[in-house]
């Protein structure tokens, strides 16, 4: 079983759409997905709710209740969606039974300044373990302004940025039906699925 934990801080940075993504991806490559909900709102169990029977299968799990790390043994991707303003004792559990986690950042000066304690914290709390720390650059095209005010920014943390996400509706359009961008038909959503490469190939890195 391998664990990726999707985190940051603050609402609206794309937790959940990145979360519900992740999932889809591996649920189309035939393996056992679970879609663990840690936040008390359940918007990944709500979007859930309207996947189509018919498509490659992704199990709920809702853990915001819990006072200790559970997680379904029988998948073989456990895919965390973590609440905003996680942290304490139950974030550094997660973060020990996590392979993987993932931040996603919007390059506003606002959202870099709401993550810059939360980087920090976890640099202090993972020591040596910070190769399983990658940045999700959301809404935004690699070639701007903002993406080199995110990379400034992200340069003395030492954590890469694994994916460059552009601002799309297509991610909208198919969380409305329960759908991800990896579900067929997928030609629409070609140039999503193209960025994404890099980010996969980094979750499925073993180190």
């Amino acid at each position: 079983m391998r664990t990726v934990m999707v985190a940051n801080p603050k609402g609206g940075a794309g937790k959940t759409t990145l979360a519900i993504n992740i999932a889809g991806h591996f649920a189309n490559q035939k393996r056992a997905v679970s879609l663990c909900d840690l936040d008390r709102q359940q918007s990944a169990l709500r979007w859930l709710a309207f996947r189509d029977p018919e498509l490659p299968a992704i199990t709920g799990y809702f853990s915001g209740n819990q006072m200790s790390v559970s997680l379904p043994q029988a998948s073989d991707w456990v895919v965390l969606d973590a609440p905003a303003g996680f942290q304490g004792y139950k974030l550094n559990d997660y973060l020990r039974a996590a392979d993987k986690v993932l931040i996603p950042i919007v390059p506003s000066i606002f959202d870099m300044a709401a993550t810059e304690d939360f980087l920090n914290t976890l640099r202090q709390d993972l020591g040596g373990r910070l190769a399983k720390i990658g940045i999700v650059a959301m809404r935004i095209d690699p070639r701007t302004r903002a993406a080199n005010m995110l990379e400034e920014f992200l340069r003395h943390f030492d954590i890469p940025i694994v994916a460059y996400l552009r601002n799309t509706q297509n991610y909208v359009n198919v969380a409305a039906a329960g759908q991800t961008i990896f579900d067929p038909p997928r030609a629409r959503n070609k140039r999503d699925i193209e960025q994404w490469q890099g980010l996969i190939a980094w979750l499925e890195k073993k180190k």
